[in-house]
């Protein structure tokens, strides 16, 4: 190959390898403006856009909610009499049948009384005879009197005599208590029923020997009005106090078998806690006419404690978990999802009482899954049977609701935050 084809080859060489150069900075210069022009273009806010979210609200209710301790109580009768005969004797008639309700002096049982007849007669008889002795006395001492106004007899004589007529004045008196003594007798061959309530089973039939030391020939139970006692941690004792001290709140049973429930009102506290268990006994007093409280049974007691007035109460449903702490979102005026922090002072069932946020305001229920702050949405009728009560009403104005049921022992730290807010 001669020399010029060589010279031409290089030289074609160097002017591709130029090209390629000035190719590659225009590219380069190319990539940093553009992104440059990214960098100062707006970024979207998260939910800001897109289509809007369709979501079910609820307004924020305003109303006193009760806080409430619960506990598992048994109930037991105010009264139950074992009764037992006070002399050994044999059961003539039995008056009342099992299962029974008696009052308050009725008559249960009659035992032999020939024995205690007797000694009553014979109690009078003896009386009857000194009541005699007594009148022949009295008779003595005032013809004593009379032969002393004329000087027949010394005073010592009259003396006499009137000694003789008090010692039969007293004599009288013992043969007195002489029968009352043997009419007492006499009344334990009747046993009455010393308080009214319903007969328990009968141990005993006519013909049956009873000593008062044997088993009890029947007991009797007062069932209306009746108790049932819970017992409460040492750390609520000074709210079942306070309770107490303010006429005693209402206690609400919960029976397991029917569901049904019955008021009462708190009526004792007990004077000690019990070291071993750490709790403290309490009882309240329940209207029982129809006998749906039944003594020994196990009940679901609810006590209320304190009122929270005035409390912001939305469905628990609303509330979301979040890194930060809980929150709920809130639709503004803008039909815009705004997230805000909210804190849980108590709650109960489908009911949550937060601060944090006003009365009227709408939480979102449904769909808050979907919702990013400053999303749009778009507000539906919430679904049956989600979101709590909360969803029938509005803000409205104050009025009692139903009570949120805590543990008992629950911290009552919280209950003056609400209080508070």
């Amino acid at each position: 190959m001669n020399k010029q084809v060589v010279a031409g080859l290089a030289v074609a060489v160097v002017i591709a390898a130029g090209g390629y150069a000035v190719f590659r900075g225009k590219a380069g210069a190319d990539a940093a403006s553009g992104g440059a022009a990214a960098a100062s273009a707006p970024v979207p806010t998260a939910g800001a856009s897109g289509p809007p979210v369709s979501v079910s609200t609820v307004a924020v209710q305003q109303r006193d909610v009760d806080v409430i301790l619960e506990a598992t109580g048994t109930v037991a009768a105010l009264n139950s009499v074992d009764v037992r005969p006070q002399v050994a004797s044999v059961i003539t008639r039995v008056h009342i049948k099992e299962g029974q309700f008696v009052r308050a002096g009725e008559l249960l049982f009659t035992l032999d009384a020939r024995n205690d007849e007797v000694n009553v007669t014979k109690a009078r008889a003896q009386l009857a005879k000194d009541q005699a002795a007594l009148a022949d006395a009295e008779r003595q001492l005032a013809r004593s009197k009379d032969l002393f106004a004329q000087n027949f007899i010394s005073q010592g004589a009259v003396d006499t005599n009137q000694t003789l007529v008090e010692s039969a004045r007293a004599v009288v008196a013992a043969d007195r208590a002489a029968i009352e003594s043997a009419q007492v007798g006499l009344s334990y061959t009747r046993i009455v029923a010393p308080t009214a309530g319903r007969a328990g089973a009968i141990n005993v039939y006519a013909g049956s020997t009873v000593q008062p030391g044997g088993n009890a020939l029947v007991t009797i139970t007062q069932l209306d009005p009746i108790a049932v006692a819970f017992s409460l941690p040492q750390r609520n004792l000074g709210a079942a106090l306070a309770t107490l001290r303010a006429g005693g709140g209402a206690v609400t049973a919960l029976l397991p078998e029917t569901g049904k429930t019955v008021v009462g009102k708190l009526q004792f506290v007990d004077n000690a806690v019990d070291a071993a268990s750490g709790t403290v006994r309490v009882k309240a007093e329940f209207a029982n006419r129809d006998e749906q409280l039944w003594p020994g049974a196990f009940v679901t007691v609810r006590l209320a404690v304190q009122t929270l007035n005035g409390a912001s109460v939305i469905p628990q449903a609303a509330i979301i978990q979040s890194p930060r702490g809980s929150i709920v979102y809130v639709v503004d005026a803008g039909s815009r999802a705004v997230a805000r922090p909210v804190v849980l002072v108590y709650a109960s069932g489908e009911d949550a009482v937060v601060t944090g946020v006003k009365p009227g305001e709408r939480v979102v229920v449904d769909g808050r899954q979907n919702l990013r702050p400053g999303a749009a949405v778009i507000e539906r009728a919430p679904a049956d049977g989600g979101g709590g009560r909360g969803r029938r009403g509005g803000a409205g104005p104050a009025s009692s609701g139903a009570g949120v049921v805590l543990p008992a022992g629950a911290s009552g730290a919280a209950v003056g935050r609400a209080t508070a807010a």
